[in-house]
């Protein structure tokens, strides 16, 4: 694995993810992304669809972008296994500063401690 490529992605603002419906259609999404290690870290609602088309495919497509899910590089190949979001909670609030740590209680405020999951990203060689 490409540590430039990890650091690249990890450190980025946002990453977008491009998951599958069913019938093949790539939708991608951006979401807040921490390096976890070999892996990237992120932080998403429990019942969310981008956490339902991973679990039904777990293959996925992973590049940096703006804020807005325009793409600023090249995306590339990555397995997305869903987790537990508590060892994400403390990196995104660290990297995020105050409007992470604002975005975690908020949304523990109102979905509780389970109505959020991690995703752990892992690039493909």
């Amino acid at each position: 694995m490409d540590d430039a490529l990890l650091d690249r992605l990890g450190n980025g603002k946002y990453l977008l993810i491009t998951s599958y419906k069913k019938d093949g259609t790539a939708v991608a999404t951006p979401v807040w992304v921490v390096r976890d290690g070999r892996t990237l870290g992120v932080w998403t609602v429990a019942d969310s669809w981008k956490v339902k088309r991973i679990r039904r495919r777990p293959e996925v497509l992973v590049g940096p972008c703006d804020l807005r899910g325009n793409p600023t590089g090249e995306s590339v190949p990555a397995t997305a296994e869903i987790v537990d979001a508590a060892p994400y909670r403390p990196l995104l609030a660290r990297k995020y500063g105050l409007l992470g740590r604002l975005s975690l209680l908020g949304s523990r405020l109102r979905r509780g401690s389970q109505g959020t999951v991690g995703l752990r990203i892992t690039v493909k060689d």
